[in-house]
């Protein structure tokens, strides 16, 4: 379980830094969705920890941050979409 969480962690800003280095705003937000996608499977897995271990307290924050950087993915494919 813990390495796919770190498996999900790592391929958030990967994702990202690999659309970020393509010629099309088409091509960025694919990786973008990519992203979210992950992002989505990190979720995931940490309500199965939850379920099976993780303090209320660490799981909050954590959820509070997957949060945050889903709005942060999710603008910045507005951004570019509206360009």
């Amino acid at each position: 379980m813990i390495s796919q969480i770190r498996r999900c962690a790592v391929s958030i800003p990967t994702n990202i830094a690999e659309g970020a280095a393509r010629q099309s705003d088409k091509e960025i937000i694919q990786f973008l969705h990519i992203s979210l996608g992950s992002l989505a499977e990190l979720e995931t897995l940490i309500i199965i920890v939850m379920e099976l271990s993780l303090t209320e307290c660490d799981a909050t924050g954590i959820k509070e941050k997957i949060e945050n950087i889903r709005k942060m993915i999710i603008g910045l494919i507005k951004h570019l979409k509206n360009k």
